[in-house]
């Protein structure tokens, strides 16, 4: 992310991570038998300092991946779900680098954010019509005794939250859990417990997409690697900070879907790939707990 001020020299504005990087190479220079310096400066002048901010302007790239933003939202319609949702993955991961480099937002940025909630708006609209909204409130606590052996029900077709999510719900919550896959959220059977569409007893809630309100509502969300999981399935479903498996386990999931035209089948193959996931997190330093 620096640029260039002439060669052989560049800048970069000053932060915490800067400086952690720069401290560890200084470290690897000095323990070589070199000699380090961290040095950090102020433009001469305010004129100066808005000289070095304009080396970072962003504009042309946000205005690149504004135009592919655009060209996708009108291929849409003429894609299979697996390439939409490809594509929809590489634009929200190269937004999400460009963004790691912006040090000075502005306009550019967010209309390329706002395009890309348009452009997912209109992916949903296609291939997930009844996706749910964000509904407002605290998430209660359930105890798991009184949710045994019920049976859970949520859309058919399952992409990566409703997948993740009742697999947590027979791995952690109800291990005898039936499942209905609903052509549509008004089949839902009232004596159902409904997860992953308006209306249903579990859902999104403030910024937590429904595999974390379910973790949430369990007193599961502690365990790290369920925290971390539910980090994978937060950005693969709405966004936000990018996690380095969600490419691979997006291409694992749009496979296996389209493979498996029945859902069971289907929650049967990616619950191996989620235990292996989980069991991979809860090696990691602060796993499960």
């Amino acid at each position: 992310g620096a640029a260039a001020l002439r060669d052989g020299v560049y800048l970069l504005p000053k932060s915490e991570s800067a400086r952690a990087v720069f401290a560890e190479q200084a470290q690897e220079v000095v323990a070589a038998g070199g000699m380090a310096h961290i040095v950090a400066f102020d433009g001469e002048d305010d004129a100066q300092h808005r000289e070095f901010v304009r080396l970072f302007d962003r504009s042309t790239d946000y205005a690149e991946l504004f135009g592919r933003l655009d060209a996708f939202k009108t291929e849409i319609a003429k894609l299979d779900e697996v390439e939409a949702r490809r594509q929809a993955a590489a634009l929200r991961r190269d937004i999400a680098a460009l963004g790691a480099i912006d040090f000075f937002p502005g306009a550019s940025r967010h209309q390329v954010e706002s395009a890309l909630a348009d452009a997912e708006a209109a992916l949903n609209a296609r291939f997930s019509p009844d996706e749910p909204h964000a509904a407002k409130g605290i998430i209660p606590k359930r105890e798991k005794a009184q949710y045994r052996g019920r049976t859970w029900a949520t859309r058919a077709r399952p992409w990566v939250d409703r997948v993740a999510s009742a697999w947590l719900i027979r791995r952690f919550i109800d291990p005898k859990a039936r499942f209905r896959w609903l052509k549509t959220p008004k089949d839902c059977p009232k004596t159902a417990l409904g997860f992953d569409f308006d209306g249903a007893e579990f859902t999104h809630i403030g910024a937590r997409v429904t595999f974390e309100v379910l973790a949430a509502s369990f007193g599961l969300h502690n365990d790290r690697a369920i925290a971390r999981l539910g980090a994978l399935v937060h950005y693969l479903d709405v966004g936000g900070i990018p996690v380095p498996e969600a490419a691979g386990f997006a291409a694992i999931m749009a496979g296996a879907r389209a493979q498996q035209a029945n859902d069971d089948k289907l929650l049967h193959s990616m619950s191996a790939v989620l235990d292996a996931l989980y069991a991979s997190y809860s090696e990691l330093p602060g796993g499960e707990s």
